[in-house]
């Protein structure tokens, strides 16, 4: 496998760098590389912060700036920050509004967040982002994973919190947009980890694994492959049932690249999934397709559908101004 890289140690960093530098006007890079920050602080408000495990880009380090975090924390490939980094993030961007800590249900990341949360000097929150679908097909020990659906969250609490929103606020909205969104997952192959080595068995090049993890994890079973109106058609079917009986809403429809997918492929998936939805009698009325949340150079992609209100359909509708995302 070959990779744009000077060297697979040196990866993360050389990253860190290249980014920080190309959004100098967005982001400033902590000392020690420890996180990312905004370049022009914001004062007076809750602080978000966020972070994981490199290779999963442009999250979280693209969705830090103007609307959305305050800071973001990478960890090395696939392995989450450490608790310092997320304590030298809270102790520097914390003021009498507090921080939210924003998280993915990993137990790497959970573990962290937890340690740091018993250390800062500030007061915070912690939210936990578990927005995968869970049914009677996904193996038990899996449970609900923080996936592409923290790219909602981290975007709605955003606008709450530019706008003012205290650190109660905030949490309690984040539990409503969570409970709101679900995601799932569809790969045709995996992640090749930058030393080379696949992360998990191949799949044959005819097959496909519906639920798979944003770290090449298994997902909850392997089929063959099919047009990509079938796959949106099972896609939507578990998310739905996930959601329950929620027909005559309006949604936010996101279709997440997940590292080796062309954008074309993933309008298409758009297409039969918005089709899918609105047989079901779900409005898509807010879209989002592109990379957000990767797996390295994984092919395939996640659908996550947000149910939305008027106040949801507000705060995503809210200016942002970030690497990743900005309108």
């Amino acid at each position: 496998m070959k990779k744009l890289m000077n060297s697979p140690k040196t990866l993360v960093a050389d990253w860190l760098d290249g980014f920080s530098a190309a959004h100098a006007h967005i982001v400033a890079l902590a000392p020690g590389r420890k996180f990312l920050r905004r370049a022009a602080p914001a004062q007076g408000k809750v602080a978000l912060i966020s972070g994981g495990g490199s290779g999963h880009e442009p999250l979280h380090a693209g969705f830090v700036g103007r609307g959305m975090l305050d800071a973001a924390c990478p960890g090395p490939i696939f392995t989450a920050p450490t608790p310092d980094q997320i304590v030298e993030a809270a102790n520097a961007l914390a003021g009498d509004a507090g921080v939210l800590f924003i998280v993915k249900n990993y137990a790497g990341d959970r573990m962290n967040f937890e340690m740091a949360a018993e250390m800062v000097r500030c007061r915070h929150a912690t939210l936990l982002v578990e927005d995968d679908v869970v049914d009677a097909e996904t193996p038990r020990a899996i449970g609900r994973r923080g996936v592409a659906g923290t790219v909602i969250v981290e975007k709605m609490l955003g606008a709450a919190a530019e706008a003012g929103a205290d650190l109660e606020a905030c949490l309690a909205l984040g539990e409503k947009v969570k409970g709101r969104t679900r995601s799932i997952g569809v790969a045709l192959s995996y992640c090749t980890l930058p030393d080379g080595r696949p992360r998990y068995a191949t799949l044959g090049p005819d097959e496909m694994e519906f639920g798979v993890g944003i770290h090449g994890e298994p997902g909850r079973r392997k089929a063959k492959l099919v047009s990509a109106d079938a796959i949106a058609e099972e896609l939507v079917s578990a998310i739905l049932a996930d959601l329950g009986d929620r027909r005559s809403e309006d949604a936010l429809l996101l279709i997440n690249g997940l590292g080796g997918t062309p954008l074309s492929e993933l309008y298409v998936m758009y297409n039969s999934t918005r089709r899918s939805l609105e047989r079901r009698g779900v409005r898509v009325v807010r879209s989002l397709v592109g990379n957000f949340v990767t797996s390295l150079d994984m092919v395939g992609c996640s659908v996550t559908v947000a149910l939305l209100d008027a106040e949801l359909t507000g705060l995503w509708d809210s200016p942002v101004h970030t690497a990743a995302l900005r309108w």
